[in-house]
């Protein structure tokens, strides 16, 4: 049924869930595992007149490695998860991108026939603010989605 599951997590104790879920069902079915981490870019501030504020290169560099160092913390207890289980899983860094558009490209080009994800499962105003990286995933992956709450 599904033979590559990627399992997308970003440290949360709700990802968690996810990353369970899918790892379960990955040891049940024999199924590869890829875990996938994104980390977005330096955010960049619009103001009111078009101009956006540019963040001096240190505090760019600086950021890009605290993201670096928290994506290995995140993906070294997701592989270990997957150890405790016996499941097998390649581990992926995503620096620098959406995390919805870099979970569905990774689904793409890794040919995978599931993704595994949680959502936070926040609603009105919440998701109006935060957005919905879940909601985004589900509108525009090329396989089945599979949503842990």
């Amino acid at each position: 049924m599904y033979h590559h599951i990627l399992i997308a997590t970003d440290g949360s104790e709700t990802a968690g869930k996810g990353l369970d879920h899918g790892l379960t069902l990955a040891r049940a079915l024999g199924a590869k595992v890829t875990i996938i981490t994104v980390t977005e870019a330096f955010p960049l501030y619009a103001a009111s007149a078009g101009e956006a504020w540019v963040a001096p290169v240190e505090l760019d560099t600086e950021y890009e490695a605290r993201q670096k160092e928290r994506a290995e913390g995140i993906l070294k207890a997701a592989r270990e998860a997957a150890d405790r289980m016996g499941v097998s899983a390649e581990v992926l860094h995503v620096p620098g991108s959406l995390p919805a558009e870099a979970i569905v490209e990774a689904a793409r080009s890794r040919e995978c026939s599931l993704i595994c994800m949680s959502s936070h499962g926040r609603r009105g105003l919440g998701r109006l603010l935060l957005g919905s990286q879940t909601a985004e995933v589900l509108a525009h992956s090329p396989v089945p989605v599979l949503v842990v709450r």
